[in-house]
């Protein structure tokens, strides 16, 4: 049992983190609301809101925020459909020659980006799938789809065997235990993944500027182009950097409780 004073301590030292954490954000939010260039703090009732109306306006965050929420969301519903079914059948069916296949899969999480950028985007320009959003869709998909069988797997293969064993001998199949019993029950994995995957797709930067320009910027493109040209205005480049973290940030908020629980769920031996 935990006595009075570990207690104390351990309340004492989770401030002091959080306290770290958070000082770097309240001096960017506090930056972000200043009406001087050199973003200094200033007193609450100077605070310039108008700065998050400037930085939306002159950077055009209108319709790259619309695209970026286009490509997230389209990419999250592929990822979390993909692996879910591939995750059940190598974690609870056993498919034909996963020992060889799993292994496959999980290459996928080792190529680096930067390896095969080139011929990828020559490659995508002969099929036409440049400067399109199906195109980096699919980039997105095919980056992150090995993680999210890997994820998923691991969920799957937590669950009680005898469950599957019982829906089965009561005449389940394979598609009914999956909807009925498999992914209710793996959840906060499930909602981890749509965390991660939204995140990740939402923040590239990388494959954004290669494979998209013109009129199909995304956020984080048009945040650097912002950027670049508002260098010397640390408050309004501050008020941009919040207006494409936003999303995230609310989306952490409404899944906070079920990311910390997907998290340790996914923390386990196979």
């Amino acid at each position: 049992m935990v006595s009075k004073t570990e207690r104390i301590v351990n309340y004492v030292v989770l401030t002091v983190m959080a306290l770290l954490v958070l000082f770097p954000v309240g001096t960017f939010v506090v930056a972000a609301l200043s009406p001087d260039r050199s973003g200094r703090p200033v007193k609450v009732s100077e605070f310039q809101w108008g700065n998050f109306a400037t930085a939306w306006h002159d950077a055009g965050f209108a319709r790259a925020i619309t695209i970026s929420i286009v490509i997230a969301v389209c990419v999250v519903a592929g990822q979390v459909l993909l692996a879910l079914l591939g995750g059940y059948a190598f974690g609870v069916l056993g498919v034909v020659g996963d020992k060889v296949l799993f292994p496959i899969v999980l290459l996928g999480m080792m190529i680096s980006l930067e390896a095969i950028i080139v011929p990828l985007y020559y490659q995508f320009r002969t099929f036409g799938l440049t400067n399109t959003l199906p195109g980096i869709i699919l980039i997105h998909l095919g980056m992150g789809v090995p993680f999210g069988i890997f994820w998923m797997r691991a969920a799957f293969r937590a669950l009680p065997r005898s469950a599957f064993e019982s829906a089965e001998m009561d005449g389940a199949g394979p598609v009914r235990m999956l909807r009925s019993m498999a992914a209710p029950m793996a959840k906060p994995a499930v909602y981890t993944l749509i965390l991660l995957s939204f995140m990740w797709t939402w923040n590239d930067y990388f494959l954004s500027l290669v494979f998209l320009h013109g009129s199909n910027q995304t956020a984080t493109v048009a945040l650097g182009v912002f950027q670049g040209r508002y260098v010397t205005q640390i408050n309004l480049m501050a008020a941009g950097g919040l207006i494409v973290a936003a999303p995230v940030l609310v989306l952490y908020v409404v899944f906070q409780r079920k990311f910390i629980s997907g998290m340790l769920a996914g923390a386990i031996k196979e």
